[in-house]
């Protein structure tokens, strides 16, 4: 029987989201592994620190993969005798995110690297194994350990009455 929640944003136990910190933490900033970023175009722009794929994007690394319409990567200007590092990224348009039994999606998906943070907006959904957690917004910050699910919030222009949060854990 799913369960359903408040409209507040839900906090989720570090188990049951732990593979965002599975996913990202190595894989997008310590993780010594090449990143192999393969799509349908890409544009370098270099006054921006930035790159951006598109059309079928497909970016691994390890056991980590992230597929979307389109990803740019945003960098740090190389210092003298060092390399570029990531400090952002951000995909858009049927964002799939994998890690072993786990998988994450949305519209949209940020890791923003200083902060530590992983953002999957629109629709976003995250499964690992059977549990499954659901809202507007997924917002996990690894060096805390600690999520949220954050539901749409209610609009009188549109008429839109607000989202929930919602959350089915199957029993061992």
């Amino acid at each position: 029987m799913p369960l359903s929640f408040s409209t507040k944003p839900l906090i989720i136990s570090h188990s049951l989201l732990f593979f965002l910190f599975l996913l990202v933490a190595p894989a997008w900033s310590a993780e010594k592994s090449p990143i192999n970023i393969e799509a349908d175009r890409m544009v370098s722009l270099e006054q921006k620190n930035s790159v951006l794929f598109s059309g079928n994007v497909l970016a691994t690394q390890g056991d980590v993969r992230i597929r979307a319409n389109e990803m740019t990567v945003f960098y740090s200007a190389a210092a003298k005798g060092k390399g570029q590092e990531v400090k952002k990224l951000q995909c858009t348009g049927k964002v799939e995110v994998t890690r072993g039994g786990w998988l994450g999606t949305g519209d949209k998906m940020d890791y923003l690297a200083p902060e530590k943070k992983v953002i999957l907006t629109g629709n976003a959904k995250a499964w690992q194994g059977k549990n499954q957690v659901a809202g507007e917004t997924i917002v996990y910050y690894l060096e805390e350990g600690r999520s949220e699910i954050i539901p749409s919030k209610a609009s009188p222009a549109t008429g839109n009455k607000g989202g929930r949060v919602k959350a089915t854990i199957i029993p061992q």
